[in-house]
């Protein structure tokens, strides 16, 4: 399990260069690459922030901590020719979580070992 320290390196180098970040309200978390996205999300979403390189991160990392167990945060450029190619994801859905089926496996094949 990632903890949030090792998740919000993911998301820093972005913070440099990102205009904006969205928030749904659940679970969806978007860092605006370029001014196309920032006013997509200022006109669509009702949580949005500007701030500093440290502020967007802080923000961002406060807004994952509440969401639910669906969260993921991407960030987004225009991409007029392909719009799904301009998302990035940084923090994927379930990439905090413990992965149950692994630690059952381990399980077993200790159990295994021992018989």
């Amino acid at each position: 399990m990632k903890t949030i320290a090792e998740l919000s390196e993911k998301v820093e180098p972005y913070t440099h260069d990102a205009l904006l970040a969205a928030f749904d309200g659940c679970h969806k978390i978007y860092l605006a690459m370029d001014e196309e996205e920032a006013k997509w999300f200022r006109e669509n979403y009702e949580i949005t922030f500007v701030g500093t390189p440290d502020e967007l991160l802080a923000t961002v990392m406060d807004w994952y901590e509440e969401s639910c167990f669906l969260r993921f945060v991407s960030a987004v450029s225009h991409n007029p020719d392909n719009p799904n190619a301009g998302f990035v994801s940084l923090i994927e859905q379930f990439e905090d979580e413990d992965d149950e089926d692994d630690e059952d496996e381990e399980d077993t094949d200790e159990d295994e070992e021992d018989n």
